[in-house]
């Protein structure tokens, strides 16, 4: 009977010290499920999966040993844009709701409403700064104002946070704010010269977040759309970071995946050759390395993989490389198939575009499994220089060009640099109009 009431007494306990994540998704109908993940500095780790009921909420129990740290929710595909994150401190549980308009609010856990206020309060404060020098306001007593209330609001968030998992945070995301007034120039060179004075690239839940990256992405795009620009931007956060190897890595792999997107080669190129692929090798980041090295066998700015091959030119073979070929002028390299409806309807628009720019030779590279229809199928096509692969898809020139789909296309000037990677015949167009 004692050992009943002992336990009896403990299992509040034990049920008090087990907390968990919940949710209320909406509208409702937009979502079917939301994904737990830890994370941290060296990877994303799956925790737990919850399907949504009815009204959009669902909820997942944590263990009593669950760490510490930064746990990434995921309510849809694709993963990367569809998440938020969440702190869980393991003295709380975390009640939230998510609308796809609204966005997202906490209803239970102070560390986490705590950060949401206090990114609020900041970025209320800093849009009334960008208000006053926008509208070109001269009462230097209002603006004067406005910076005192963002230095009070800043140093009482970083007090109240002290003990708390989102101090870093709060600290990192402090400021140059001025004691008296500035002119727009001044206060904007400033702001630009301290932007990463307080920023702590060393600190393992900072480099667990999305916090850096976001906050390096708001310092390289705001300045103007020019890879000048963007790689001096990039020198000001290399050097911001010092030795701190891990952030240097996650900052530069992601602004290099941006610029891919943004088609930035020049800058892409510069991530990649300065900062990115020595640092990989220096860490011994291997699959980080290979993506790298892969992309630049066939990235924009790169000297394109030389291949042998053979062509006929009046009826005679002529064996050579890609090096040694059409070295006085530019070249359009496809790889395609004549088994591919797709490249035979695009192949002869290909034709009628590339009559009005003589100055370019057409190499056709088929991916073939066979030389018949082949064979009647390059005879529509007279004025391109033919060639063929039997290896089809297990050709290496696949992966060493990165080809996923055919017809794939590639600019290369008389040194073989690869200077476009059109997609379609429509962007092959646009390339040769510009």
């Amino acid at each position: 009977m004692k050992k009943y009431l002992l336990l009896c007494l403990l299992l509040p306990l034990v049920t008090f010290a087990q907390h968990s994540i919940q949710g209320q998704f909406s509208p409702a109908e937009s979502f079917s499920f939301a994904l737990l993940y830890h994370v941290t500095p060296s990877g994303t780790n799956y925790i737990e999966q919850a399907k949504t009921n009815t009204d959009g909420s669902w909820i997942i129990n944590l263990n009593e040993d669950s760490e510490v740290g930064i746990y990434k929710i995921v309510y849809a595909t694709p993963v990367e844009a569809n998440n938020f994150d969440v702190f869980y401190n393991g003295k709380e549980s975390i009640s939230l709701t998510f609308d796809l308009e609204t966005g997202l609010h906490f209803v239970i856990s102070e560390e986490n409403k705590l950060w949401q206020n206090y990114t609020d309060s900041i970025f209320k404060l800093n849009h009334q700064i960008s208000d006053y020098f926008m509208t070109q306001k001269t009462d230097t007593s209002e603006i004067t104002a406005i910076f005192k209330t963002l230095k009070n609001t800043q140093d009482a968030f970083e007090k109240k946070s002290s003990n708390m998992m989102v101090s870093p945070f709060i600290k990192s995301n402090r400021t140059y704010i001025p004691d008296v007034y500035e002119d727009v120039s001044t206060y904007s060179a400033n702001l630009k010269k301290h932007y990463f004075d307080y920023m702590d690239f060393s600190n393992p839940l900072l480099l667990s977040s999305d916090f850096l990256n976001e906050r390096v992405e708001a310092y390289v795009f705001a300045m103007p759309e020019d890879a000048h620009y963007y790689k001096m931007a990039i020198d000001d956060v290399i050097n911001a970071t010092k030795d701190n190897e891990d952030a240097k890595i996650m900052i530069l792999e992601n602004l290099w995946k941006i610029m891919i997107d943004k088609q930035q080669p020049e800058v892409v190129n510069y991530i990649s050759d300065i900062y990115l692929l020595p640092l990989a090798k220096a860490t011994n980041k291997t699959s980080l390395i290979e993506a790298l090295e892969d992309y630049n066998k066939s990235a924009i700015g790169k000297k394109a993989t030389d291949f042998n091959f053979t062509y006929l030119e009046n009826n005679k073979a002529i064996k050579t490389t890609l090096y040694n070929f059409n070295t006085s002028k530019n070249t359009l390299l496809i790889f395609w198939s004549s088994g591919c409806s797709h490249c035979l309807q695009e192949l002869p628009k290909v034709k009628i575009l590339m009559e009005n720019h003589p100055d370019i030779t057409v190499l056709a590279y088929g991916l073939e499994d066979g030389v018949r229809n082949w064979n009647q199928t390059i005879e529509h096509f007279p004025s391109f220089i033919h060639t063929y692969d039997l290896k089809k898809w297990e050709s290496p020139l696949i992966k060493a060009y990165g080809v996923s789909a055919t017809p794939s296309y590639f600019v290369l000037d008389s040194d073989k640099i690869i200077l476009s990677k059109p997609e379609h015949v429509e962007d092959l167009e646009s390339y040769f109009n510009k």
